[in-house]
């Protein structure tokens, strides 16, 4: 009998034995295919080019495309052996727990609002394209900057797998900053004119301070570079290794000098929101308002440091315009460094004086740094009106071009953001809810404005230099809302289900810190796919948060 009872159960611990193994196969061949996914975006795609900046959006879009597609049929591919595999062996039982999740009971938790967000996003997209009087430009983009439905599609695709398949692992940033200080190094080099990877041999001279390094246009850069200064800055506030430590701070370091010479003034949204929202997570805690302070005296440093550059290497460095001019030829800036470094000598001495030092400090530094945040919104909106409203833009001095928002304002985006109101006033009712097609404001702004842009400025506009109101009038207030929500949604979960991974939360204030510059610049597959990439990974984090704190 007991012979036979051993026989008999033989079959079905040799199944509990092989299921297991079938799982663990599965994520390590997802987590395999979406590593070197991650590797190619985060690493080899800022630096790849072919033909300089002569080719440089086609070659990163194609690059980024072929890569997501890539990755999505490695993917598919291994799901129908492992489909084949447990249809087999296993009679399906697996297939029917993984559909079980698309029930009505577990939808909820199948799906969270990043998800829902991310596939109304895309079917709005989907349907102004549907509708769109140019649905071929509307597809593919080719009108504008290639992102039409096709790659908003690929974004799509990249979010669900590597949201739902990839397993967080913290290396991955580090090769990100790797590739991001040479792509700094790169800009900063140009700003020193020494041209090494000769990108500039062919161009005219004219456009030397417009592009630099391997992203093309300064706006563009600034974008990039937006993303690695979210990044390094967290991780150099949270990180306790010391030689970690050093690493996240030359990173953050060159990315704020290679930000301040990239000579965009993108740049200045990014740092506000960078500098605003960081203390609401740092403020925890007598270390993090340390690091803060460290990160703020520095900045200003990067800043007095180039002021010296400039005025020692006179006409061997590019010059420097726009907002940060101003900070530079501040004469209270050096005072204010000194200022700075005290104030980082008086804390990090208190420890001398303070006991426990690294204790929780409670929620006041964080609550009255947000009505701080209320205070300064409440005042900027307050310039805004004054300056533009009641006409008294003449009292703000030097930032009175930055505070009055007319045709001219940001490099003719006041005129660009003008126009795109103004056409889309004329739609019809079902373009007013769906836009006129993704990646169709070329199409707009040439076929109602093109002699009027032609004779003002001898330019045609195809981008409204506004991401959010390039997706409002191209494919609608709904598109818009939805995106809006994707990003807005991602971020609040990164920090809530994530909130002591400072990985994770690294990923989610690059997200901010691009979604800032976002206003003022152009959505482009060179910058854009590596912040959809930082997301995806962000939230791949709070799943794998999620699914630890669920294990007994």
């Amino acid at each position: 009998m007991v012979s036979n009872d051993r026989d008999n159960h033989t079959p079905i611990s040799s199944v509990m034995e092989e299921e297991p193994k079938l799982l663990i196969y599965s994520r390590r061949a997802f987590s395999f295919f979406t590593g070197i996914f991650l590797i190619a975006i985060l690493f080899v795609f800022p630096l790849y080019y072919r033909d300089y900046y002569f080719d440089i959006l086609n070659v990163k879009y194609r690059f980024y495309y072929i890569s997501v597609l890539a990755m999505a049929a490695c993917v598919l591919v291994t799901a129908i052996v492992l489909l084949v595999v447990d249809l087999v062996q296993f009679n399906g039982r697996y297939t029917v727990r993984f559909f079980s999740h698309f029930t009505p009971k577990n939808i909820r938790k199948t799906f969270t609002v990043p998800d829902v967000a991310m596939a109304c996003f895309l079917l709005v997209a989907t349907i102004s394209t549907l509708l769109s009087d140019y649905l071929y430009e509307a597809f593919w983009g080719n009108e504008g900057r290639f992102t039409g439905l096709f790659l908003l599609l690929v974004y799509g695709i990249s979010f669900y797998i590597i949201s739902k398949l990839f397993r967080f692992k913290s290396w991955f940033l580090d090769i990100f900053l790797a590739a991001s200080m040479l792509v700094c190094l790169f800009g900063i080099t140009d700003f020193f004119q020494m041209n090494l990877l000769h990108f500039k041999d062919n161009i005219s001279p004219k456009q030397y301070s417009i592009f630099t390094s391997t992203l093309g246009n300064i706006n563009t850069y600034t974008a990039f570079v937006s993303l690695t200064i979210g990044v390094s800055s967290v991780l150099f506030a949270s990180e306790k290794k010391v030689w970690k430590c050093i690493w996240y701070y030359v990173s953050l370091m060159t990315a704020l000098f290679a930000i301040i010479t990239g000579q965009s003034d993108n740049a200045y949204l990014a740092l506000l929101a960078l500098f605003g929202l960081l203390p609401l997570y740092m403020f925890r805690s007598w270390s993090g308002i340390k690091r803060y302070a460290v990160i703020l005296a520095s900045f200003f440093s990067v800043i007095q440091i180039i002021d010296w550059i400039s005025q020692a290497m006179a006409g061997r460095v590019l010059k420097i315009e726009g907002i940060f001019s101003v900070l530079v030829r501040f004469s209270g800036l050096a005072y204010i460094v000194i200022a700075l470094w005290v104030l980082v000598g008086v804390l990090y001495l208190s420890k001398y004086t303070l006991k426990k030092q690294e204790i929780e400090v409670g929620k006041w530094p964080r609550r009255a740094w947000a009505i701080l945040i209320v205070v300064v919104i409440a005042a900027g909106i307050f310039v805004l009106y004054d300056a533009n409203v009641a006409g008294n833009g003449g009292r703000y001095g030097a930032l009175k071009s930055y505070v009055v928002i007319d045709d001219e304002w940001g490099t003719h985006r006041g005129y660009i953001w003008r126009l795109g109101i103004e056409n889309y006033k004329e739609f019809s009712p079902i373009h007013k809810i769906f836009g006129y097609g993704p990646d169709t404001f070329g199409i707009i702004t040439v076929n109602n404005n093109y002699y009027e842009m032609v004779n003002r400025y001898n330019e045609i506009f195809d981008s409204a230099h506004n991401e959010y109101l390039q997706y409002f009038v191209t494919i609608g207030p709904f598109g818009l809302a939805a995106y809006l929500v994707l990003l807005v949604s991602s971020v609040l979960r990164m920090i809530k289900k994530a909130g002591d991974n400072p990985y994770v939360v690294a990923t989610a204030f690059a997200v901010v810190c691009y979604g800032a510059q976002a206003f003022v610049n152009i959505n482009l597959p060179i910058a854009t796919p590596v912040m959809w990439t930082l997301l995806m990974m962000g939230l791949a984090g709070c799943r794998d948060t999620d699914e630890n704190r669920r294990e007994p």
